[in-house]
């Protein structure tokens, strides 16, 4: 008798593991800037990700017809197009922080969330700077 309830417990916890370990292993997302992707693309594709960094200046395309956004964000060492459809948010625009959700197709970054970075303190980098990845990041952290 003991046997049949210590099996049931143990199918039952082994249940509720395999759903708890494969629902966060789906729901994980990972942070990544265009530098860190650049150095392993495979580790990347198909995934969802989130990509952090600031827009290129005067790459910002925007088809009020379609909803077709395009723009080129940048870690200040590379980067990458970026192609988003919807409305942008009122406060998108150039050297702005931005974090966009979505996946890889190849050399293209389709998102289909994107939230924007910003604070009152922001001071976009001087013009031409090289700013390394983690400099990026801090930039983002501070836009908290």
């Amino acid at each position: 008798m003991r046997t049949k309830y210590l099996v049931g417990f143990l199918v039952i916890m082994a249940a509720i593991a395999y759903l708890a370990w494969g629902g966060l292993g789906k729901s994980l997302v990972y942070y990544v800037l265009p530098s860190e992707y650049a150095d392993n693309p495979q580790k990347y594709q198909g995934k969802r990700v989130r990509l952090g960094g600031l827009v290129k200046e005067g790459s910002v395309q925007f088809n009020p017809k379609t909803l077709q956004l395009k723009f080129i964000i940048t870690d200040g060492v590379v980067e990458i197009p970026v192609e988003h459809e919807g409305t942008p948010p009122e406060l998108f625009k150039d050297n702005q922080g931005v974090v966009v959700e979505g996946k890889f197709a190849g050399k293209v970054f389709h998102g289909d969330n994107l939230l924007i970075k910003h604070s009152e303190s922001y001071k976009p980098p001087q013009q031409g700077a090289k700013l390394k990845p983690e400099e990026v990041r801090k930039l983002l952290e501070e836009a908290k």
